[in-house]
């Protein structure tokens, strides 16, 4: 399984991209940078998109993706009832652009919503996926992966303390997860449920002691202006952890 890295960061800039991922050229998820970071040719060999929730740096591209789509084939849109519910009507309202939930016919529109149900597993394009609740402010899932030869992910999305619910359903060979601040920003991270380094931490620490290791870690979601930052403290864990833990890049590859 091939994973890449299309967006890592909560914000944009000329080198930062809005976090998305990308799973062998057709399954992605999330759509903060979908089409931004995509030729034509490429965008046209995805099949779907697994959308996390329905924070806008989690689903900007998926107006520019269906414009494009509506010239080849309808795209799969999968996502929970309430990333739906607020994603459809704020993004596709027919008013600030086209409908595309609709165009460029009702029959065969070029983005095709499907409502996903936390841990039930699905089949898509051939990957078993199973959507897991995570913790933050809005109705969020992440995302357990596994392709038709077993390789495996899980990606937590946008999420606070208290992976552990999740550790129970995921046992994965890549863990994407987020680091969104500093250490220093602790309190506002908790009360905005994102991680820091520290937080970051006790959460791998219960998955060890729960699954008896700690899969390859990438880091993403994270605020440009504090990078370097960031780099250190996630850098210091990894070694007080003994663990694999990488920071995310836009462009980066990853061998599953």
């Amino acid at each position: 399984m091939k994973v890449q890295i299309l967006g890592a960061h909560n914000a944009e800039t000329k080198e930062a991209r809005l976090v998305t991922l990308l799973i062998d050229n057709i399954l992605a998820i999330d759509a903060g940078a979908l089409t931004s970071s995509l030729s034509l040719a490429d965008q046209k060999k995805i099949k779907a998109v697994l959308i996390t929730h329905h924070h806008f740096d989690h689903v900007r591209d998926l107006v520019t993706l269906g414009m494009n789509a509506a010239f080849w084939s309808p795209v799969k849109i999968y996502a929970t009832k309430e990333a739906i519910e607020v994603t459809t009507p704020c993004l596709l309202d027919g008013k600030i652009y086209v409908d595309f939930s609709r165009f460029p016919s009702k029959d065969k529109p070029s983005l095709q919503f499907h409502t996903i149900q936390p841990f039930k597993e699905e089949v898509i394009e051939g990957y078993k996926v199973t959507p897991l609740p995570v913790k933050h402010p809005v109705p969020s899932v992440g995302y357990q992966v596994v392709s038709p030869k077993g390789k495996s992910l899980f990606y937590t999305a946008d999420t606070g303390r208290g992976l552990h619910e999740c550790w129970n359903h995921t046992s994965p060979q890549l863990l994407i997860t987020e680091v969104s601040g500093i250490n220093e920003w602790a309190d506002i991270l908790q009360n905005g449920g994102h991680l820091c380094a520290q937080f970051l931490k006790q959460e791998l620490l219960q998955f060890r002691q729960l699954k008896g290791y700690l899969p390859h870690v990438i880091i993403v979601h994270i605020t440009p202006q504090v990078e370097n930052e960031i780099k250190k403290e996630v850098r210091q864990i990894a070694t007080e952890l003994g663990a694999d833990v990488s920071i995310g890049y836009e462009g980066m590859l990853i061998n599953v």
